[in-house]
């Protein structure tokens, strides 16, 4: 075949601005990444930083936020490092092998870039960044709070008057990103679909959960929503933590080691919902079942500790009414 006719195919006939334009433009990540690995043409085409910045931004509004642009900027590929890190979900177990982390570059703080979606749609979105190297940080359990005290996100959301549980679990999303701007990686901490969702027993407010587990540990991200049936709901509360199987929170210092190594050694791949849910009610079996054992390990002991202290007071009682 004619080589001059091999090199005008009808992709490559096609001018770049048309097929950026009025093509990949309408292209989701997953796609794109797909088109890019098709042809050397196309793949140039799809490294495109603003195709990439498009499809971040409308994945994730938070991003738009000058902060998250003015950080992102000095990732090898902007936008598309970010989507790469963060798309979809992350899998790790950190019981496997502990990742080098270096000391000659330590982790000075961690931003995150929180959205929160009804129906796929974006009710609210916030970035925050959390100082890392204070003494306060490092020993204390880690615990990041999105929103302000008393901070109340107004919605116009009508809750649901019939099974509120339900309807929660089903049309409230949310997507949590750790980035580190000092090694310049980032993680997607949410499980996008809430894994259960409670009513707390004094309150009344329902308390949405999304969590991923990580081995040994688990990120926990808890969404408080309040509001009447038939009224409108607004959420109070947008946090995130880290526990172990003991049911102790992870500390800072722990928990930076724990997400370098998600970051750096984090498979990422799409979880399915069942499997996610499935993997957190596993993990709170074990911290029960943990719990319980430790409550009778305890229990013996103080049974143990009881009879030893009535033989002692049985043998003094002897002694010194042998000697009276």
């Amino acid at each position: 075949m004619d080589s001059s006719h091999s090199t005008n195919s009808p992709i490559t006939a096609i001018h770049p601005d048309i097929i950026q334009s009025h093509i990949l433009s309408r292209l989701d990540g997953t796609s794109l990444t797909s088109a890019a690995s098709t042809a050397s043409h196309l793949n140039r085409l799809c490294t495109e930083h603003r195709l990439w910045q498009k499809i971040s931004t409308a994945m994730w509004p938070s991003l738009n936020d000058p902060l998250a642009t003015s950080l992102i900027s000095t990732f090898p590929s902007s936008h598309r490092s970010v989507f790469s890190d963060s798309f979809p979900s992350v899998d790790y177990s950190s019981s496997c092998t502990s990742p080098s982390i270096s000391t000659t570059s330590p982790t000075r703080e961690l931003i995150s870039a929180v959205d929160l979606y009804y129906k796929g749609k974006p009710v609210f979105s916030k970035i925050l960044r959390t100082e890392t190297l204070n003494g306060w940080f490092l020993c204390s359990p880690l615990w990041i709070e999105i929103l302000d005290p008393n901070e109340v996100i107004q919605t116009n959301i009508k809750f649901e008057q019939n099974d509120v549980v339900e309807w929660l679990e089903q049309n409230l999303t949310l997507s949590w990103i750790m980035i580190e701007p000092t090694r310049k990686r980032s993680l997607n901490l949410s499980s996008r679909l809430p894994v259960t969702v409670r009513r707390h027993w004094l309150t009344g407010e329902f308390e949405v959960l999304y969590a991923v587990v990580m081995g040994l540990v688990q990120c926990t991200i808890k969404v408080t929503c309040c509001g009447k049936a038939g009224g409108e709901m607004h959420v109070r509360e947008v946090s995130f933590s880290m526990e172990d199987m003991d049911g102790r929170h992870v500390v800072g210092r722990d928990s930076l080691v724990i997400l370098q190594g998600a970051m750096e050694n984090g498979e990422r791949k799409k979880m399915d919902v069942e499997k996610t849910k499935e993997r957190f009610e596993g993990f709170c079996l074990m911290k029960r079942e943990r719990r319980e054992r430790k409550l009778r390990r305890e229990k013996a002991m103080d049974m143990f500790i009881m009879l030893v202290a009535i033989v002692i007071f049985g043998f003094l009682f002897r002694f010194v009414r042998f000697w009276v």
